[in-house]
């Protein structure tokens, strides 16, 4: 355990409260002791702020003066971004367990499998069943958890984290068709896979290897599980993409752009800087301006859907047949 004082000291923010109170661990508002730490980070939860039994909470001074005023006699760490502060306190907690464990002083697992010939920082850590292949870079500090496959010539930055399952450098989906016999020849993928640092991957996501060029993930960007990269994508510095996302080949995703969970951006496409996409939706077209963006068709029930989506079929028509009337009234 440890005293707010010390939280504070480390992370910063103004204390209200009993610096020596202790803490034993982080949870949320409804499910806080007295010994937990926990944090408030909208507004329209300030009155769970006001009944929390946690020892300590992190927000901001108008939530804080909101909930002393309906009773709360709990510590608060002040400070602007809440949320920022928790996601902090989480990473010093993590490092802290890590101080008090006896960690191994293996960097490769014994059932790891890596080339020769592929390059590993002396402080990259390759964990169980992970299969590193030929001219392959792994940078400082870097993380394989298990069962991650690195390909060849593909390039890992410094301070990432890839989760267990993930495939880096598979072939992209290329192939040509024979129009004669109706079959499909292979395109050989003869690019690779440039990530830069500070990249966080989820499970059993997979980056496709370029066609000709590198599929690029720039600096810290940040991917949740089970998403697809086609080959030839290039994905801005800081993006975040949630869970089942998928980005067709050659798609160029600008900076600061997150995309919600099963979303789809189609191939070829490009989003600029800063571009939000809502989950489910379906990204046909070239985004570029800044902005947020649905493309959902409303959830209703089946037959009602039914005959919305019959509409919809046949709006084309009814425009046309509006501009007419327009054209007509305009005549007379």
């Amino acid at each position: 355990d440890v005293t707010i004082a010390q939280i504070v000291a480390d992370l910063g923010g103004e204390l209200v409260g009993s610096p020596q109170s202790r803490i034993t661990a982080i949870a949320s508002l409804e499910r806080a002791t007295s010994s937990d730490v926990s944090f408030l980070s909208a507004t329209k939860y300030a009155s769970q702020f006001a009944q929390s039994r946690a020892g300590c909470v992190i927000a901001k001074r108008v939530d804080w003066l909101i909930a002393r005023d309906k009773g709360f006699q709990g510590a608060t760490i002040l400070t602007d971004d809440p949320y920022l502060y928790y996601a902090r306190l989480t990473q010093w907690w993590r490092h802290r367990q890590n101080s008090d464990r006896q960690v191994s002083t293996h960097c490769v697992h014994p059932t790891a499998v890596v080339s020769p010939s592929a390059q590993v920082a002396p402080d990259a850590i390759i964990g169980a069943l992970c299969v590193v292949e030929d001219g392959a870079v792994i940078g400082a500090r870097t993380v394989l958890n298990s069962r991650v496959t690195v390909g060849v010539d593909c390039k890992l930055g410094s301070d990432c984290i890839i989760h267990s399952g993930v495939v880096i450098g598979a072939d992209g989906f290329g192939f040509a068709s024979n129009k004669t016999t109706g079959e499909w020849s292979k395109i050989e993928q003869l690019g690779g896979v440039q990530i830069g640092n500070n990249v966080e991957i989820g499970a059993n996501t997979c980056i496709d290897r370029g066609a000709l060029e590198d599929t690029v993930i720039e600096d810290g960007v940040k991917l949740d599980n089970l998403i697809q990269i086609g080959h030839n994508v290039r994905i801005g510095k800081h993006t975040a993409m949630a869970g089942c996302v998928g980005v067709a080949g050659s798609a160029s995703i600008g900076a600061h752009c997150t995309v919600g969970g099963g979303a789809v951006v189609l191939g070829h496409l490009t989003l600029a800087d800063h571009v939000h996409i809502s989950a489910a939706s379906v990204v046909t077209r070239s985004i570029q301006k800044a902005g947020n963006y649905t493309g959902i068709f409303p959830l209703d029930d089946n037959a009602a859907w039914e005959k919305n989506a019959v509409t919809l079929k046949q709006l084309h028509g009814l425009r046309e047949r509006i501009r007419q009337l327009e054209q007509y009234q305009i005549k007379t």
